[in-house]
């Protein structure tokens, strides 16, 4: 087993399947509103909500809401802090796995 082997260093606010399944696609897409990401992950409303919220307050998304016309849009983008959180979370998991073959 690597010396390196932490499981403590897992992010515990990331590691979720819907905040892991967020910061995935915002790594990638950088921004995205609600309905989007939504459909993307398969979520109701009030789960997504919720997870955004814990990943707001951990500093790893903003929340930008305004209108487009009068109808809510709600957009999520990744935060410089949740880039880097992001990084490590996916660091800290390749030194769970064993050495490649």
């Amino acid at each position: 087993m690597s010396e390196d082997f932490d499981i403590a260093a897992i992010d515990d606010i990331i590691h979720s399947r819907l905040r892991l399944g967020v910061m995935a696609y915002l790594s990638g897409s950088g921004v995205a509103d609600f309905n989007a990401l939504k459909a993307k992950l398969q979520a109701s409303d009030g789960n997504l909500s919720v997870q955004l919220r814990k990943l707001e307050e951990a500093g790893y998304v903003a929340i930008e809401k305004t209108y487009a016309g009068r109808k809510p849009l709600t957009r999520i983008a990744l935060t410089e802090a949740g880039r880097a959180a992001f990084i490590a979370y996916l660091d800290a998991i390749e030194k769970l796995l064993p050495p490649k073959l």
